[in-house]
This record gives structure tokens, sequence and C-alpha cells, in this order.
């Protein structure tokens, strides 16, 4: 086993096949050591993905949902595109269904269904005759379209009313709604999308210091202004007291006191954190690095220069990429 663990790697563990073919099992002292099989080890989900996704689920919340109901803009706008369209397609066509049922109740009580086609006889709305041709009077008020043929009359004052409520309803519905579609579609996400990472981070020696390296690139022709970067180093531990933190974070310096953190990104850089006494890798032989279990999430943040914009990118790498 020893001799297969130096020939493979860590990356895997030795199991045997059971003599039915059914699964995988473990060796057991008695098996043969022929029928053994390397198979990867099983990694740890990121906190991160590496296309910037962050893998949190919100539970046990109880009451706290009502919270995201307090601040319905931001949560329609989080949602996603679909929810956002459904959403939209649902509320004015509620609202538009509401609004005829309206005018056709004012009609439906007054008797201008029954009494339209009397010459003398002055109706709430003129030609309207059922819920359909109510439905089309609303529209063609609310999208201001007023083809003429049918219109309110002054011997309605209910329907004056009804027509105020329905203009400052339609208002807040299109600001509301349009607004957070607008909201939507200006997030710069798919920006981020051309800020890439080197898919692996190394250790190596530069400028004579052990340092922890990764690179940064912009696909786009359009910069990045006042582009930053940040380290974040996400690994659990235990305080003296006894207090264990599941996931402790810790700033990784790449050249936050020099300025080098300010990136003008006009051509792939290399990001570096030197490893020294200040460094949480300090401590960390490259054994114990192979064993520990942490993760570095990277920030890049800036403002696009076309749009004025400001774009957030994240990845992460990982301990089993050593």
């Amino acid at each position: 086993m020893s001799a297969l663990r130096r020939k493979f790697g860590d990356d895997y563990q030795v199991v045997t096949t059971s003599s039915s073919g059914s699964g995988l099992q473990p060796q057991g002292p008695g098996q043969d050591p022929q029928q053994q099989q390397l198979v990867p080890k099983k990694k740890r989900q990121r906190f991160v993905d590496k296309n910037g996704r962050c893998n949190v689920q919100h539970g046990n919340l109880g009451s706290e949902t009502s919270r995201y109901l307090s601040d319905l803009f931001t949560t329609l706008v989080d949602l996603k595109w679909r929810w956002n369209l459904f959403i939209f397609i649902l509320t004015y066509t509620v609202a538009w269904l509401f609004m005829a049922s309206m005018w056709w109740v004012i009609a439906y009580t007054r008797g201008d269904l029954n009494k339209a086609h009397v010459g003398n006889y002055t109706p709430c709305v003129a030609n309207v005759y059922n819920f359909p041709s109510a439905f089309l009077f609303f529209i063609e008020t609310e999208a201001t379209i007023g083809y003429g043929y049918r219109y309110i009359t002054d011997k309605c004052p209910e329907g004056i009313i009804l027509f105020l409520f329905q203009s400052i309803l339609g208002s807040i519905v299109d600001a509301f709604l349009i607004g957070c579609m607008f909201i939507k579609m200006s997030q710069p996400k798919k920006r981020a999308e051309t800020l890439m990472f080197s898919e692996h981070a190394v250790i190596s020696m530069r400028d004579g210091k052990l340092t922890l390296m990764f690179r940064v690139g912009n696909l786009r022709n359009s910069h990045m202004v006042s582009a930053q970067i940040r380290c974040k180093l996400l690994k659990s531990r235990q305080t003296p007291e006894g207090e264990f933190l599941p996931l402790d974070q810790l700033e990784l310096d790449v050249g936050f006191s020099t300025g080098a953190d300010q990136l003008f990104l006009v051509s792939p850089l290399t990001i570096c954190h030197v490893i020294d006494a200040k460094s949480p890798f300090y401590d960390l032989s490259q054994r114990s690095m192979q064993t520990e279990q942490f993760e570095i999430v990277v920030i890049l943040e800036g403002i696009v220069e076309t749009t004025e914009y400001s774009v957030v990118s994240k990845d992460s790498y990982h301990d089993t990429q050593k």
C-alpha cells in the first residue's frame, strides 16, 4: 500500500472490489492485495465556486423571512430572471384584469350594459357593452392609446374617481416593475465573466522570498478603473478558550501596504503574497499544507470604464489543488 501511495500520491486512496462486483469496499485483512484499485478522494465542496458563486444557503430563519418582504425591491432584483419575468407578467395581468373588472362593475351597476344602445342614454363609458369591451377601454386609457371610440363621460362621478385611481396605481406599478427590470438588466454580472483568474495558485520563490502567486487578467478592451484585489483565507480553528470557529477569515496581504493591490489591469498580472512572519502560512510546512483544509477567496472589484458601473469578480483556490 505504501508503494502505491508513493506512486500515485495522496490524492488517491486504496479500495478493493467485492467478489460479486456490486460495489467498492475497503480492503479487509484477508483480502487479496491484487484486487486493489485506486479511486480519487472525494473533494470538499468549495465555499466559493470557480465561477464566483457562493455556496451558502440560509436555513432556520423562522420569522426572519419577513425581513425579505420589508425590502421587496432588493428581493425582486436578487431573484433569477425566470422569476422576475414571471412576477412581471403576473403583476401586470392581475392589475389589468382587476381594473377592467372595476369598469365592468360600474357599467353593470348603472345598467349601462343593457342601455348602451339606447339613443338618448348617456352611459358612464361610451361603447362598453361587456367585459371584453371594458378590458379594451382600460388598456386604451392605461397605455394612453385613445382611439376615441370608447371614452368616459361627465355623467359618471364614480368613473372619474376610478380613472384617477387607475392613473395613480398604474404609475406605481410601472415605476416599481420597470425600475426593477432596469436595475437587473444594468447589473454588470456578465462583465465579471470576462475577468479571468488562473486555474491554480502556486507557491514558489520570487525575489528570494517564498511567495504564493496567481494570475488575473481582463479579456475586454475596456479597462477597469480603480481595480483593487483582496484575498481572504478561510479555515477552521479553535480559540484558546475552546471555541470552534468553522469559517475563520484571515486577510492575506497582496500589497496593501505598498499599494500593489491597486491594479492597472491592461494585461495579465501576477498577484503575490509573500509568506513571511506575518503570513498565516508561515508556520505551515509542505507536508502540513497537504493535510490542512483551507480555501483562499480572491475578490477583484473595480469600475467599468464604459458604463461606470461597479463590478465584483470572485474566485477561490482550494487546498486540494496543490
